[in-house]
């Protein structure tokens, strides 16, 4: 996964289920292409870099979303049927809206971010946002497409902006002179909200923050193609909503010790549901769901 600047192919910043190899697990060994150690998006991405036949890479992203299918040369994928239900009390805004703003720059985010997505990797380009937009982390962990007068970036948001207006971003320093001259500090921007391109080929991912027991838990949702507005837990046979805290935490003292169902529903009301999410007291695990939004 790298930044880019359209139309560069690239990834995007986030953390993404990883699985550990075995000793006597001849397929994952023969798919960790980077030789790390474990199967992620970085290997699926130099498997297409390096023309890997479709049906291996087709075997390698059903690897990664979970599904524990694989595919020889000359088989073809089952495919799998998804029903995705609307609530139309979460729709942020229609597909493809654009914002307007001014954009700054920053030396900050990577680390220590309001979002709490750490560790941000220093290949992605991130972005800060202003307070109103951000929406006491509605818009944590979104992916931007971000103009202004000198070209156009993908961006992160792992950090809040709290003194800027509607619409404005902060971005690294790094990224700011690829869209505008550094020497004009503040510039109007123009930006609007863009599929996670990693979630084309992983799940959504949780990681439970750290002091999460049976008793009280806080729980993140990481790889979403769009930004979320909802998690529940499935109680009794009804989804219970799960309290959200401005630094990207859903926390609840209700949930117990899992496994869990979770019904996630992102801002253009699209829901989905996840079943089978054990509870983690490691607060350093990313744990791999096993669905997905759709575009």
């Amino acid at each position: 996964m790298r930044r880019y600047i359209i139309p560069a192919i690239a990834a995007v910043s986030v953390i993404l289920s990883t699985a550990m190899l075995t000793a006597d697990s001849a397929d994952r060994i023969a798919m960790d292409l980077t030789g790390d150690g474990v199967v992620n998006v970085y290997d699926y991405t130099l498997a297409r870099q390096e023309g890997i036949s479709i049906a291996k890479l087709r075997s390698m992203r059903d690897y990664l979303l979970c599904s524990g299918k694989g595919y020889t040369d000359d088989s073809e994928p089952e495919p799998q049927e998804y029903e995705y239900t609307i609530d139309e009390s979460c729709i942020l805004e229609p597909k493809g809206t654009i914002h307007t703003g001014e954009g700054t720059f920053y030396g900050g985010g990577y680390v220590g971010g309001h979002a709490m997505l750490d560790p941000v990797s220093h290949d992605y380009w991130i972005v800060a946002m202003n307070h109103s937009d951000y929406n006491s982390a509605q818009l944590a962990g979104a992916y931007l497409e971000v103009t202004g007068e000198l070209g156009t970036i993908n961006m992160l948001v792992t950090d809040e902006l709290p003194e800027g207006k509607k619409g404005d971003l902060d971005l690294y320093t790094d990224a700011f002179p690829l869209i505008a001259p550094v020497e004009k500090g503040r510039v109007p921007v123009s930006w609007k909200i863009v599929p996670l391109d990693t979630a084309a080929e992983a799940p959504v991912c949780y990681k439970y923050k750290e002091g999460t027991t049976e008793f009280w838990c806080g729980v993140q949702v990481r790889n979403h193609r769009y930004p979320i507005t909802k998690l529940e837990y499935l109680k009794d046979g009804e989804f219970v909503e799960i309290e959200r805290r401005p630094y990207n935490y859903f926390e609840s003292r209700e949930m117990g010790k899992g496994p869990f169902t979770f019904r996630i529903t992102d801002i253009y009301g699209q829901q989905v549901i996840d079943e089978g999410i054990p509870l983690s007291y490691d607060d350093t695990e990313i744990i791999p769901g096993h669905v997905q939004f759709p575009e």
